[in-house]
């Protein structure tokens, strides 16, 4: 089986072909073909190549979508001063299909 790992935004994902993957909101539309150039690390099979600190492997992909997480909420507090505040967030995502290594 062969798989590698890239990094994207501030994270690091191991993929392999076919997979669906998240990732920080990439500027690109949807159905749009999308590249990783940083890879750390591949496998395949028993051959393993690690990176210094990259490869010259290339990984191509499909964007499928591009959304918002679910909704958390923060709540701030204070003891004693009656401070608190409630804030909610939703992360921006693009959604990637690996097609090639």
């Amino acid at each position: 089986m062969k798989y590698v790992v890239i990094t994207s935004g501030a994270k690091q994902y191991l993929i392999s072909e076919g997979d669906v993957l998240k990732v920080e909101k990439l500027d690109i539309e949807k159905d749009k073909p999308v590249g990783f150039n940083n890879v750390l690390l591949s496998v395949d099979n028993d051959k393993v190549e690690i990176g210094k600190p990259y490869l010259t492997t290339k990984v191509k992909g499909t964007v499928v979508d591009n959304g918002k997480g679910k909704k958390i909420k923060v709540f701030k507090y204070k003891a004693k001063t009656g401070y608190h505040k409630t804030i909610g967030h939703r992360q921006n995502f693009t959604k990637v299909k690996i097609e090639t290594i």
